[in-house]
């Protein structure tokens, strides 16, 4: 067990109490799941609880913290073997109940789940399409900073939260009602 001294520990237990939540949010949004969201979120404030004592600007701890979830995750991606395999067939879309896209819900005007709908979206997205859109829209990245987080180039990257954008609006989208004709 590693020990700190000079009330570090204390310091360090006061930040994760106040940003935990904050943190995890940030962290799930990486991740997209909750179970990985604690793990990478752990390991983050694990290497930050390590490095307490050398850095310098603890006004920038989320920052810093952020920083490291994402640069674990990307270690974490490249690790993992690939999961998904091509198809030629595509999968059925998830309509109506359970955990899918609720269309109901959005033709009616019913615009209550919008966060949560645009959550769902955003966990349906591929893993390094869901990064660039969160390092984007919700971390408030450059094009460059992403591309060296996600160790790609700066097209990819464009491309990359393009193509994503369009998954998400595609998702989003509220199908138009159709207006019957009266009979004649």
């Amino acid at each position: 067990m590693i020990v700190l001294t000079g009330g570090t520990e204390e310091e360090f237990r006061e930040y994760v109490v106040a940003r935990g939540s904050a943190l995890l949010h940030a962290a799930y949004q990486l991740t997209g799941h909750p179970s990985d969201a604690e793990d990478l979120l752990q390991a983050a404030l694990v290497k930050t609880y390590l490095a307490w004592d050398r850095i310098e600007d603890h006004g920038a701890l989320d920052c810093y913290v952020r920083r490291a979830m994402v640069n674990i995750n990307i270690s974490w991606w490249r690790r993992r073997k690939l999961e998904e395999y091509p198809s030629e067939n595509l999968p059925e879309p998830v309509l109506g109940g359970g955990q899918g896209y609720l269309p109901e819900q959005m033709v009616t005007g019913d615009h209550s789940r919008l966060p949560e709908q645009v959550e769902e979206a955003l966990d349906r997205l591929p893993t390094r399409m869901r990064a660039a859109v969160v390092l984007r829209y919700y971390e408030d990245m450059t094009e460059p900073e992403i591309a060296k987080a996600l160790g790609i180039s700066v097209g990819t990257v464009k491309s990359t939260v393009s193509r994503a954008m369009a998954k998400l609006r595609g998702d989003l989208t509220v199908p138009e009602q159709r207006q019957l004709e009266p009979q004649t």
